[in-house]
């Protein structure tokens, strides 16, 4: 039971800390509904049995069965993650699979999720830079859509150059004209 409220705690605060951001930035809607799956049976129950407090359960999950149920079950539902957006490429099966382009407004929930992500696990050590050394720090480089990964990569730059003030409100002004 410990670990269960620690988990609801740990995910609690995370979609606090994305809802937070994307008020900042206006995306009003997508801060209030981000990652409400995570709070699901097919995904809370494993989320709670994996549970470390410094890392997400569904990597534990994936190194004690071999791939996460809750991680399928979660990137199937949001729209936030790459993940949701890989399909059949215009040529069709035959094409094989290749990432479709995401929505602005979804580039940026996906940008504030890698951010509060890294503020949970970091806690006070959390810096502006976390975020992109993160993304560049993955063995593969993520399957991502051109026009995506350009958007991504730029605003984890800013962050990292420029901070969150200005990074939040350029997202705001420039990105979503808001």
């Amino acid at each position: 039971m410990h670990k269960a409220w620690q988990h609801f705690m740990t995910i609690t605060y995370h979609k606090f800390l994305v809802m937070e951001g994307c008020f900042r930035v206006g995306l009003y809607r997508q801060g209030l509904f981000h990652d409400l799956s995570k709070y699901s049976p097919a995904e809370f129950l494993v989320g709670a049995r994996y549970y470390q407090g410094d890392r997400s359960p569904n990597n534990a999950e994936r190194e004690a069965i071999g791939y996460s149920s809750a991680w399928l079950h979660h990137k199937g539902r949001n729209k936030h993650h790459y993940e949701y957006w890989i399909d059949y490429s215009a040529r069709g099966i035959e094409g094989g699979m290749a990432p479709a382009p995401m929505p602005t407004c979804y580039i940026v929930e996906m940008f504030m999720d890698r951010v509060a992500a890294c503020k949970v696990y970091h806690g006070a050590k959390y810096k502006d830079q976390d975020p992109l050394a993160y993304y560049e720090s993955s063995k593969t480089p993520p399957p991502l859509h051109k026009k995506t990964k350009r958007m991504l990569e730029f605003l984890l730059h800013m962050l990292a150059e420029q901070g969150e003030e200005r990074t939040f409100l350029y997202i705001r002004k420039k990105i979503l004209n808001k």
